[in-house]
């Protein structure tokens, strides 16, 4: 089985690089990508200790872009686990989700359900961990504002609601310029769920490599149809589970869904093609 589309701890998923490594490689994985948004932080850890779980581990990333103020996200594939340049780029991105949650913060401290916002994003940045609306989600549970992640989305955190705030960053061209100029391949992550027909074919006019066809939530007739506009526009085909943990919805797809070996191998070509785009250097762990 082969999986391009996990999360850790690094971000919005329940278990560190270690746990994810087992727990995919005991249903089967045995080639797997993680793909943190808007960090690579469990990438080197997971390099590590992949041979002793039996996986080849591909690096990865799920950058957010925003567009028509709505996210976008663009999957970035690397044969480095350090891709050169990428590092500064992230840096921005995470610090435009901690201004958002601090904003997002100071709204929930007006409605008299305040958190700790300043503790919540130190133990994030410490680690280069990634900070997002499921953090502050928990925070508010710890609080007892909420009974659970559920509520404080439906209540304050989720499009629309008292304490959301519109998210800023870069444009998909934006983001996938700046996967290519790192030598990676930019894939269009779960465009069934975008409601953006023809975003795959804009992103493909400037540059966008692949398209996330196999996804967990995308049904056998989107499938088909990604897969017929990836091939009219001469793009790469990804696959994953986008398993974030054995409580999320996706959970029973761990395993399950994954990406053909004959799209993999087509693929990685395209891959190995991009990174010699760029000269080899070395760069500061994201």
């Amino acid at each position: 089985m082969i999986d391009l589309h996990l999360h850790t701890t690094a971000s919005d998923g329940a278990y560190s690089p270690e746990e994810l490594l087992l727990r995919a490689s005991s249903v089967g994985v045995r080639t797997l990508s993680i793909t943190d948004h808007d960090t690579m932080a469990a990438v080197p850890k997971a390099s590590a200790l992949a041979d002793s779980f039996g996986v080849e581990l591909l690096a990865g990333i799920e950058i957010t872009a925003v567009c028509d103020g709505h996210d976008i996200h663009i999957l970035g594939y690397f044969l480095t686990v350090h891709p050169t340049g990428l590092d500064t780029f992230l840096i921005a991105q995470r610090r435009h989700r901690t201004d958002r949650l601090r904003e997002m913060a100071n709204r929930l401290t007006d409605l008299g359900v305040g958190v700790d916002i300043d503790r919540l994003l130190a133990e994030r940045a410490a680690a280069g961990r990634s900070p997002g609306r499921p953090h502050l989600a928990e925070a508010l549970v710890a609080a007892r504002h909420a009974t659970s992640v559920q509520e404080a989305f439906e209540r304050w955190l989720g499009d629309g609601r008292a304490a959301w705030v519109p998210r800023h960053g870069p444009s998909p061209e934006q983001v996938i310029e700046t996967i290519s100029q790192a030598g990676g391949v930019a894939s269009l992550a779960h465009p069934g769920l975008t409601g953006n027909r023809r975003l795959v074919s804009r992103l493909a006019e400037v540059g966008l490599e692949a398209v996330e066809v196999y996804h967990s939530q995308h049904d056998p007739v989107t499938k088909k149809r990604l897969l017929k506009q990836a091939r009219s526009l001469g793009l790469a085909v990804t696959g994953g589970s986008d398993f974030h943990s054995d409580a999320d919805h996706r959970s029973s797809h761990l395993g399950r869904v994954g990406l053909p070996v004959m799209e993999f191998q087509a693929f990685r070509d395209r891959l190995t093609r991009a990174d010699h785009r760029i000269e080899p250097a070395q760069s500061d762990s994201e």
